[in-house]
């Protein structure tokens, strides 16, 4: 992994050049990596585990010191791989308050913004496509197994050859 990005890493154990793909990937990889969990009722109703954070989605803190604490996605910074949540805040030695960044693998989706129409179409037609290649798949196999009991021999196989004495 010699330059900054290389689009054809496939991985590695070593942590430094895990660290280094995830920094130096570029905004529209880095969207992909802000993907959420969302909450069960929503998974259920979707069909689907996790989702890309966006702004006005209602979330859960589950990991750290506001674990529990519920809030808005009120901004959402791709490049740093962090959201802030409106009404978890800080306080400043001075007094001043100030916000308090997530992961967002350390949030759960308990409420989707519905606003935008798009935004759950692409993650049905996966599914959509998931369960008709699942069928498309056994359909297949069984006509495939038919195919292999109603073959008819082709030649002769050197074991179907009557051996001389």
């Amino acid at each position: 992994m010699r330059s900054k990005f290389s689009k054809t890493w496939k991985a590695s154990k070593q942590p430094r050049k895990q660290r280094k793909y995830l920094a130096n990937a570029p905004n529209h990889l880095k969207r992909k990596l802000m993907g959420t969990m969302l909450d069960k009722p929503l998974k259920t109703k979707h069909g689907f585990r996790n989702i890309e954070v966006r702004k006005g989605d209602e979330v859960k803190v589950m990991r750290g010191k506001f674990k529990g604490k519920q809030g808005k996605v009120g901004t959402v910074e791709v490049g740093r791989t962090r959201i802030a949540i409106d009404g978890i805040q800080r306080t400043k030695k001075g007094g001043d308050k100030i916000n308090v960044w997530f992961h967002p693998s350390n949030v759960k989706i308990i409420v989707l913004n519905l606003d935008d129409a798009r935004r759950l179409k692409g993650a049905k037609n996966a599914v959509e496509s998931d369960g008709k290649a699942k069928e498309e798949k056994k359909e297949t196999k069984k006509v495939e197994k038919q195919a292999i009991k109603t073959k008819p021999k082709q030649g002769a196989n050197k074991n179907d050859i009557p051996k001389k004495k």
